[in-house]
């Protein structure tokens, strides 16, 4: 695959680009959609009613959608200038928003989440690689602190935004809020985004596309399944077995491809271990997050009675203080490098779920929202350096590779994440009344488990965090 783009001299030290900026707002509004949803699946549940497994899917179908798009958006990104990727982007999600806020019935409202979901896609590679392209090396950091707000902050804001929203009336306002606000940063940004480079001729293998998606979506839709009765944990199991068959011959064609030169997703990003290392802590984190996010809704309104509003005005202080405290970690990492960081950022997030692990009937309020501060200012701090350390370890021409990789991963260690959760708690929660739990107890029984599981993930952060660089190695020839 050819660069994606031709570099453009980079902006003056100590600003932001005028294109970033407008790229990290218009990614904040359609990433916040990705976890939109979550407060409201109770509400779609009896709405629509459908299963907790199926509500779920509302947020794992934009995740799975993402993943399998964003590998195609290197291919997409090099072929169309940044004005224009940027308007067929938001352009998609809009129309994806109206089919969404219109949706009869829930196959509707699913496939309106997918067509959001492929226009959210094509924006974060696009800011990633746009950054990477302009930004000096000094100013990395700064600047991807605020990325961090558009690209960590919106997901966890999601529950809150919603949570208030649903308190004026139904689900489908979520979308009718969203669709003015995204129609005016569309319009805004045509008229001021810059083109970064110019427009290459590239090829696609679509076979690999094919396959990626078969294979991640095949690995959550089988886990999926493990939380149901009835048998489906044997059809889980085969569905999982195949899609990770399907990922290993994706694997061996990527690997094929590159010695003609046009992977789909160059595999060679790999070798640059700090990339390596940074990948896995960001899918780990990202997975511990989107998990905790959509257990917490369930217990505080499903079993502590809270309204949709309460619930977001409770874990509204810490999505706050992740946004606010993202600027601040990118100045400390250009002063002082990860370290200072990264480790006590894992630390934190282990304590937290570790924390949630012990929720009960009469878990005080406080004590759940200063569990969920501490979770979200532990991903804070780790979630900039990490991005900015792993792309800043790939020489540029695998820039669009990076960054796409980076974003593939993440969703579908979300959208693993989410199902995993809801498995394991549904699982639990039915064996514990098969025993003669009462509903409630083994709803937390459920949801303990849950927790644990989550937690011993996070632990992988933490042996990673340590194998870490404080600063992004030299490392700019291709391996």
């Amino acid at each position: 695959m050819s660069t994606a783009m031709r570099v453009r001299p980079a902006a003056r030290a100590g600003r932001t680009p005028m294109v970033v900026r407008l790229l990290v707002l218009a990614t904040f509004v359609v990433i916040l959609n990705e976890t939109i949803m979550i407060n409201a699946i109770p509400r779609l549940m009896e709405s629509l009613r459908i299963t907790e497994q199926s509500a779920q899917w509302v947020s794992t179908a934009f995740m799975l959608t993402m993943a399998a798009v964003i590998p195609v958006t290197g291919w997409f990104l090099q072929r169309v200038s940044t004005r224009r990727a940027f308007g067929i982007a938001m352009g998609v999600f809009l129309t994806g928003t109206v089919v969404a806020a219109a949706a009869p019935v829930f196959e509707v409202l699913l496939l309106g989440r997918i067509v959001q979901a492929v226009g959210t896609a094509v924006m974060m590679p696009l800011l990633m690689t746009t950054l990477m392209t302009v930004v000096p090396e000094q100013d990395r950091g700064r600047v991807m602190g605020n990325v961090t707000l558009a690209m960590s902050v919106a997901p966890a804001l999601g529950p809150t935004v919603s949570g208030l929203i649903l308190q004026f009336g139904s689900w489908r306002l979520l979308f009718l809020v969203v669709l003015p606000i995204a129609a005016v940063v569309t319009v805004f940004g045509l008229r001021r985004v810059d083109n970064v480079g110019e427009p290459a001729v590239s090829s696609i293998d679509w076979p690999s596309v094919v396959v990626a998606t078969l294979g991640f979506g095949g690995l959550v839709y089988g886990l999926s399944l493990f939380g149901e009765t009835g048998g489906s944990v044997a059809v889980g199991i085969g569905i999982v077995v195949a899609g990770a068959l399907a990922i290993a011959v994706f694997v061996l064609r990527q690997l094929k491809l590159q010695r003609g030169g046009a992977p789909l997703l160059d595999l060679r990003t790999f070798l640059h271990r700090t990339y390596t290392l940074s990948l896995v802590l960001m899918a780990v984190g990202f997975l511990a997050m989107l998990g905790s996010m959509i257990l917490l809704p369930l217990y505080l309104q499903n079993l502590r009675g809270l309204s949709p509003l309460q619930t977001g005005l409770l874990v509204m202080p810490g999505g706050l203080a992740m946004g606010l405290l993202g600027p601040t970690v990118g100045k400390v990492f250009d002063r002082f490098g990860s370290r200072p960081l990264v480790l006590p950022g894992s630390i934190g997030t282990v304590l937290a779920l570790a924390g949630f692990t012990q929720v009960s009937a009469t878990m005080p309020y406080w004590e759940v929202l200063g569990l969920h501060v501490l979770l979200m200012l532990s991903l804070a701090t780790t979630f900039t350096p990490v991005f900015t350390l792993g792309m800043g370890a790939l020489p540029p021409h695998l820039y669009s590779h990076g960054s796409s990789m980076l974003g593939t991963l993440q969703q579908v260690a979300a959208a693993f994440g989410t199902a995993l959760v809801v498995t394991v708690m549904s699982s639990r929660a039915t064996h514990l009344a098969a025993q003669g739990v009462a509903a409630v107890p083994a709803q937390i029984g459920g949801m303990k488990l849950a927790f644990v599981v989550a937690t011993a993930l996070a632990l992988v952060t933490i042996v990673v965090a340590v194998r870490l660089p404080n600063r992004a190695p030299a490392e700019t020839q291709e391996a």
